[in-house]
């Protein structure tokens, strides 16, 4: 069983900074694409970022040039670094992992699909 765990949400005033992290946990194999969504009240969960295992990046608009999503392969851990953040920012960020390959034992599985826990931001003065 694999489990991802979010941390490093929190309050902050508009224009601030936040690094959230994600790290998966269980004797992972490899992890595919790796991704950042989040809610907002009232509204739909919303894909922030995603990078794959190779390094490569692709943002939702609104995150384009203040966001930077990375990952440590060997930790099987992903970042977010938010800058300039807004009160429109404000809402429970998830990890996601689409695909994790981990072993139990000798047998190897892939879990499809694995979602943290979320960490709430709050952007406000």
């Amino acid at each position: 069983q694999v489990e991802l765990v979010e941390s490093g949400g929190g309050l902050v005033q508009p224009g601030g900074s936040l690094r959230l992290s994600c790290s998966a946990s269980g004797n992972i194999f490899r992890i595919n694409n790796m991704a950042w969504y989040r809610q907002a009240p009232g509204k739909q969960r919303e894909s922030v970022a995603v990078i794959s295992r190779g390094g490569t990046t692709n943002y939702a608009d609104s995150a384009k040039g203040r966001f930077t999503i990375s990952r440590d392969n060997w930790k099987n851990t992903v970042y977010l670094q938010m800058n300039s953040l807004k009160p429109e920012d404000t809402a429970v960020y998830y990890c996601n992992a689409d695909e994790i390959e981990y072993y139990s034992g000798l047998i190897k599985h892939t879990e499809f699909g694995s979602w943290g826990q979320g960490t709430p931001v709050t952007v406000s003065s």
